[in-house]
């Protein structure tokens, strides 16, 4: 079982949990970005249809202190998961994997060029190195009413897949996006049944009229209850004024659920490691 260390080796995914859904990770050569926020405390991220919510954190890293990227992985196009800081000042020569709705956004308006479009179940692949990494879009969705589906933009979970260039994948890395539980998750665990880690986008986000866009404590432990994943490293809440649901709500759960041993404690600004060896007790930095 995979297991989150400080040990040295070559066959590690090292996360560094930047804020909000922000998540850095490397392995081998091979570095990439899932949603990228680099707003900072107080600066208002635009939601859409004139809604915008308040950034109460900062991010770890500024984005001008980034390393060479090899892709960003955007679960959507919303200001809290693309803001204008990104657009602004990331290399604009940088793939971007995203929803075919995003990646139409990203290259006629802001100039992002090597945007690709997947849709739910294609993958695509990158390598650096002598390792490589298959991006799988996966199913999610930003709402429950019909309705409001129509109103926000769609919305695409991943699997990441490490490994040896032309090996069997090492790692998996399941990334939730902006969805809600639903029974069409279901599919994930069954084409990939063995996901190592789970970031889970969390947050209770609550459009005005109280609706629930973003997955609060309960789900967020249901979503881990039907994956299975081995490990969840929750993401994505007390970042902005619209999320409702803390933390420490989606912890209580888990515990709830059985769940806590597989929890990572990696909060806002730490970093961790994870393996495919095992033995080491978990650790963060």
């Amino acid at each position: 079982m995979p297991q989150i260390t400080d040990e040295t080796t070559d066959d590690a995914l090292d996360v560094h949990f930047i804020g909000n859904a922000t998540v850095l990770m490397r392995y081998g050569e091979l570095t990439l970005l899932t949603d990228p926020n680099f707003l900072h405390r107080g600066q208002y991220a635009y939601l859409g249809y004139g809604l915008l919510s308040r950034r109460l954190t900062e991010p770890a890293v500024d984005i001008g202190d980034l390393p060479r990227l090899d892709a960003v992985v955007l679960s959507h196009l919303h200001g809290d998961h693309w803001d204008r800081r990104a657009r602004r000042h990331l290399d604009h020569t940088v793939p971007i994997l995203t929803t075919p709705h995003a990646a139409r956004r990203l290259r006629t308006l802001h100039g992002f060029h090597r945007t690709a479009g997947l849709r739910t179940w294609r993958g695509l692949t990158l390598q650096r190195g002598g390792v490589q990494v298959r991006v799988t879009a996966l199913p999610g969705r930003h709402a429950g009413r019909r309705l409001l589906r129509g109103l926000l933009p769609p919305v695409m979970g991943s699997m990441l897949e490490f490994g040896p260039v032309r090996g069997p994948a090492r790692l998996r890395l399941y990334v939730s996006g902006d969805t809600l539980v639903y029974d069409g998750l279901d599919e994930i665990a069954r084409r990939f049944p063995s996901a190592d880690l789970a970031v889970l986008h969390l947050g209770g986000t609550r459009l005005p009229g109280g609706f629930l866009v973003t997955m609060d404590g309960a789900q967020g432990a249901e979503l881990a209850r039907r994956l299975d994943p081995r490990l969840i490293l929750p993401v994505h809440y007390g970042d902005y004024t619209v999320m409702r649901s803390p933390l420490a709500a989606f912890l209580a759960e888990a515990e709830a659920a059985g769940l806590g041993d597989r929890l990572v404690p990696c909060r806002h600004g730490q970093r961790a490691r994870l393996t495919a060896t095992q033995g080491a007790a978990p650790t963060v930095s």
